[in-house]
């Protein structure tokens, strides 16, 4: 199966590059490139790709309101791609927004070219791109700028949960990966594949990244814990 990509960016060199280097994968198709949020949308409605990349900030629209656009879109469009925002390291409050909306992580601009060929593949494969350690701590950081209080339906998704899929919950939060959940819990990687689909499926999460804000936003995981 080729992974069919478009890269909303508007910088036309890292659009290249970007293209440059995905193209040679021989199981990645480049099928496009926008320089705006707007065309960027257009350009996904037109040629479905599976994996968006997704800058943040751009002119007319931003990524954020992007990638909202693709992730619940109007009556009548069924294709919903998988988002995965281009970042830098003076990340704000869009990125946060953004894996609130759906998308599948973020991956930063200056990260190695295997970083960004393994991410496409990553997100192509329906996970989400959250166990770098900057990851966990950029999402920690806005998680502390941004409580918000449990409520009781918070609360009442939650004690839907077995103790196993609470903990198993607790480790995705963190940052860890199906093997390290594993490995820490003494259990198959199979078995957590099954419990991580357990949880979304209770929590009516759309994936991982959604399940890591809702640990947080829950209270469940603390900014800051180990």
């Amino acid at each position: 199966m080729t992974t069919r990509v478009i890269i909303v960016d508007d910088q036309a060199m890292v659009r290249a590059g970007f293209a440059a280097l995905l193209a040679a994968q021989s199981d990645i198709d480049v099928v496009g490139d926008a320089a705006d949020g707007v065309r960027g949308v257009e350009l996904s409605r037109r040629m479905h790709p599976d994996v968006v990349l997704m800058d943040v900030r751009m002119p007319e629209m931003d990524g954020l309101e992007a990638a909202r656009r693709l992730l619940d879109p109007p009556p009548g469009v069924t294709h919903r791609p998988k988002v995965l925002m281009l970042t830098t390291f003076d990340v704000d409050d869009y990125v946060y927004e953004a894996l609130r909306a759906g998308a599948s992580g973020f991956l930063l601009k200056d990260a190695p070219p295997a970083d960004l060929i393994s991410a496409v593949r990553v997100v192509a494969a329906g996970e989400a791109l959250l166990a770098p350690s900057v990851t966990r701590r950029l999402i920690a950081d806005f998680a502390r700028q941004r409580p918000a209080p449990r409520t009781d339906r918070t609360a009442l998704r939650l004690n839907g949960l077995t103790p196993r899929e609470t903990e198993v919950l607790e480790l995705i939060a963190r940052g860890l990966s199906n093997q390290e959940i594993a490995d820490r819990l003494i259990l198959a990687e199979q078995t957590v594949k099954t419990h991580i689909g357990r949880v979304l499926a209770k929590l009516e999460l759309r994936d991982r990244a959604q399940a890591v804000i809702f640990a947080y936003e829950s209270g469940l995981v603390t900014p800051g814990e180990r």
